[in-house]
């Protein structure tokens, strides 16, 4: 007999994270999923209805801790087994179980089943169960949006006389109207009828007409019901009506994505003409919403109109209201359509534009809001538009940037919190854009550290380390000030202070591009002993490590190891101890001097050793430091890889090319041959580091979880590894044919961070050396092999940074599978007959953290499965099968 071991494996998600879900409290035991089945079915079959419900409501967690498929079908049956006979509170306690679980209803197989269990109950003589019944039904709507049944139950049950089943069945007709095309086209003449019907109560149409809003499958279907809505909103001038009437209008064109600008028009309309300010406030509301979905459908004018209601409004409310839509819009290209000049007209400056007119005299309003969204507009208009009459709008922004600064800065309420953010941001954006103006508005944050509330102290701080790693404008003279009140706060140890105390020091690595002064290490060294705890110390290092600072790492990290209680922290700190010496040891790297860097590569190397077997001893099977231990091994092979590119090149001294070398190259028609045995080790070389970066680009995609500016890492060591073999390739390999276009840099892209920066640099340097060695002078040469070495030199005297996701994961996703026939042990293979239809059957949910989708969302899973043929004898078998 034949037989297949197969085995299968999630791609991409080797990250494991301990379980996001807690226990819920009710104190029973991990049991595995069929015995918690079993204990919640022995609850549900109790005589007790107390029992019954308290089985009932604890299936969500169940849900939760057990979500595949098979579980949640005989669960949802057995649910659906209660719903049928129980009483209408048990009907209740399950129906809230289903809108609770609704994103695990898609998971049922036994769909008609459940239907039919849950479907009984319509035909019973209770309209409160009745009621309930179509309540399950539009929660199941997801799952059942073609069933004719309950589509037929629903028309029903509109026309009964009881006011619960009526508003039940409202409920399930707006579910399955989103749901399904043929339903919404089938209730919609159901629903006008009803709506304009003399004999509908009104509060019976305040709940009937947001069912319009799901008439959006097909282009007659969303005109006729704009067409209603158009009436409605005419006959029925009430306030609730209106209200409900617009809102309506509003979220029908934004999913049916059809009269979007009249719809814009409309709400305008009210807004000016309309002398009730809750109807004034509900156009502000959805005018936002079509800002924010479909900012490109407003026209000039519909800006111009909203820009004069905001000037003649005397309401403070209503103006901020304006303000927050126009806020939005001034930050996508709707700004830039407003600004464009009409063919034929004549050309207008900027500044008599009533948008600038209102963002000018909002900027000093006493209401800090309305100046928080003035000095906003002002940044965006100053970042999108490149007119030359721009200057005197950037003074603008800066001047209320800094008077909202002042302000909110003295004040730590919420409120002042929260502006002071919008300031903040604002602040690096036109930084960002504006780069002329980072040294004012750098000097105005540094000035307001002094007088601002401590909460205040941690924004301002983080703006500055924002700015600062876009533009090298924290000048050394501005450190003396920074200094100071690090030694001012580090006299008391409040919460506030130990994070002020992290954000500060991060400012000042940010400020010192280069290195430490030993001042300034023993001010910060004294002022963690003597006001912080552990874990300050600890945040603090970890930013040195991010900044390239290693060598205050190092110090930092050798302080701690004595503080922690865990065997496992030791080593994990003790690695990052090591880490950082051998970064530090790369420091001393001259160019030229090849010798000295071939032993500040060994000791490097001898450290970064230490530290990967004290990194192995710090992973547990919750945390198994996969990418940390990837990413060193990575760095110890690049390393190794430039010392033996250094020792490859230094061997054309030792070892030149036989005089005969060209007479061989010529006779064997390979020209390498003429450089001599060095043209074989730097093709070795060259694939070595080609390999590397294949490596390097392998850890980028199982890096799922990892922030933005760790795979911005990751792709720049992936980046020199090409840079080196394609040198190589230019330099000595092929000449002729290499290629410089393709690695030419982008002038224009932006960097993130100052690593970026200096190794786009390098990158750039060694290109423009490589290039020029090429056209002027054949392989090889001592020219060749020196480039080849202070490219390396060059590489490695940047300071590696080590970025977020090393220390920190804020995103956590993994893949919990099921296999069918499952094996004993998860590393042996599971055998099947050769004559078995289903060889394996694979089930499989997603797990996220508290934080899902932050980064990216799994789009697709990729499942390898290999099956190898194997014979026995018979005998054999039976003694394997036994």
């Amino acid at each position: 007999m034949r037989r297949y071991p197969v085995r299968a494996e999630a791609v991409g998600m080797a990250a494991s994270a301990k379980s996001f879900l807690s226990d819920a409290g009710y104190g029973e035991q991990e049991l595995d999923a069929n015995s918690a089945l079993m204990e919640l079915d022995k609850g549900l079959r109790s005589g007790k209805l107390g029992e019954q419900c308290e089985a009932v409501v604890r299936f969500p967690r169940l849900f939760q801790k057990y979500p595949f498929p098979i579980l949640i079908n005989s669960a949802f049956l057995k649910l659906a087994d209660v719903f049928r006979v129980g009483n209408n509170f048990l009907r209740l306690c399950v129906l809230k179980v289903t809108q609770q679980s609704e994103k695990h209803l898609e998971k049922i197989l036994n769909v008609d089943e459940f239907v039919k269990r849950v479907f009984s109950v319509i035909h019973s003589n209770d309209p409160v169960a009745r009621a309930i019944t179509l309540r399950m039904l539009g929660s199941m709507a997801s799952i059942i949006p073609e069933r004719k049944n309950a589509h037929h139950s629903i028309r029903q049950s509109l026309d009964s006389h009881d006011n619960v089943e009526v508003e039940a069945a409202i409920f399930a007709a707006a579910n399955f109207s989103a749901q399904s095309k043929d339903f919404a086209a089938g209730i919609c003449n159901k629903i006008s009828e009803m709506i304009q019907g003399l004999a509908t109560p009104v509060d019976l149409k305040l709940k009937l007409i947001p069912i319009l809003q799901h008439m959006h499958h097909d282009a007659s279907l969303a005109s006729s019901s704009r067409q209603l809505l158009q009436q409605l909103v005419t006959s029925y001038p009430s306030t609730k009506m209106v209200i409900v009437t617009l809102h309506t209008f509003t979220l029908l064109a934004a999913s049916s994505l059809v009269d979007i600008p009249k719809q814009i028009q409309l709400l305008l309309q009210y807004l000016k003409s309309d002398p009730r300010k809750a109807v004034k406030r509900l156009a502000i509301q959805d005018l936002k919403l079509l800002a924010n979905k479909t900012p490109h459908t407003w026209s000039r004018e519909n800006i111009q109109a909203l820009c004069e209601s905001a000037l003649h409004t005397p309401y403070d409310s209503l103006k901020l209201g304006m303000l927050s839509v126009l806020s939005v819009l001034s930050g996508t290209i709707a700004i830039k359509q407003y600004f464009s000049t009409a063919p034929g007209t004549a050309a207008t400056t900027t500044r008599s534009f009533d948008l600038v007119k209102l963002a000018q005299e909002c900027c000093y309003h006493n209401n800090r809001g309305i100046a928080a969204h003035g000095v906003r507009i002002l940044t965006n208009i100053s970042a999108s538009c490149q007119e030359k009459d721009l200057l005197p709008l950037e003074q603008d922004a800066v001047f209320g940037l800094e008077a909202l600064l002042v302000l909110c800065s003295q004040d730590d309420s919420p409120g002042a919190q929260a502006t002071l953010k919008i300031t903040l941001t604002c602040m690096v954006k036109l930084v960002k854009c504006r780069p002329h103006l980072s040294q004012s508005v750098v000097e105005s944050l540094l000035t307001q550290l002094h007088s601002a509330q401590d909460a205040a102290r941690i924004f301002m701080c983080h703006c500055l380390a924002a700015i600062a790693m876009q533009l090298p404008v924290l000048a050394d003279g501005m450190l003396g000030d920074l200094m100071d009140l690090y030694k001012l706060i580090g006299l008391s140890a409040t919460d506030k202070k130990q994070e002020l105390l992290v954000s500060l020091a991060t400012v000042i690595f940010v400020s010192s591009q280069k290195a430490l002064s030993s001042d300034i290490k023993t001010v910060i060294k004294q002022q963690l002993e003597n006001a912080s705890n552990g874990w300050t110390a600890y945040r603090i290092a970890r930013q040195a490590s991010r900044m390239g600072n290693h060598d205050m790492a190092r110090e930092l990290y050798q302080s701690l190891l004595t503080q922690v209680a865990s065997e496992h922290f030791y080593f994990w700190l003790n690695s990052l101890k090591e880490f950082s010496h051998a970064e530090q040891c790369l420091t001393g790297l001259q160019e030229d001097n090849y010798s000295s860097a071939l032993s500040c590569i060994a000791e490097a190397l001898k450290s970064y050793h230490k530290g990967i077997a004290s990194l192995t001893a710090a992973s547990t099977p919750l945390n198994p430091l996969s990418f940390q231990c990837g990413f060193v091994k990575l760095r110890i092979d690049l390393l190794q890889a430039f010392s033996q590119l250094i020792c490859t090149c230094n061997s054309l001294k030792t070892s030149p090319p036989p005089a005969i070398a060209t007479t061989i190259a010529m006779t064997s028609g390979n020209d390498l041959q003429r450089c001599g045995r060095i043209s074989n080790q730097m093709k070795h070389s060259m694939e070595e580091f080609r390999n590397l970066a294949t490596r390097y680009g392998e850890l980028y995609q199982a890096s799922f979880d990892a922030d933005s500016a760790t795979l911005r890492n990751v792709e720049l060591q992936q980046q020199s590894c090409l840079l080196i073999s394609h040198a190589i390739e230019a330099l000595i390999l092929d000449p002729e044919s290499a290629n410089f276009q393709e690695y030419s840099s982008n002038g224009t892209a932006h960097v993130e961070s100052e690593y970026e920066r200096r190794m786009m640099s390098v990158f750039n340097h060694v290109l423009e050396e490589v290039e020029s060695l090429n056209r002027k002078y054949a392989p090889v040469s001592y020219l060749h092999t020196a480039c080849l070495c202070n490219a390396v030199i060059a590489l490695l005297k940047v300071p590696l940074s080590f970025q977020r996701y090393f220390f920190q994961k804020l995103q956590s996703t993994s893949i919990k599978l099921a296999l069918s026939p499952s094996p004993r042990n998860p590393a042996e293979p599971i055998a099947v007959q050769n004559n078995q239809q289903l060889a394996l059957k694979v089930e499989g949910v997603v797990q996220h953290g508290s934080k899902p989708g932050l980064f990216r969302k799994i789009q697709s899973v990729c499942l390898n499965v290999s099956s190898v043929l194997q014979s026995k004898s018979g005998q054999d078998y039976k003694g394997a099968a036994g």
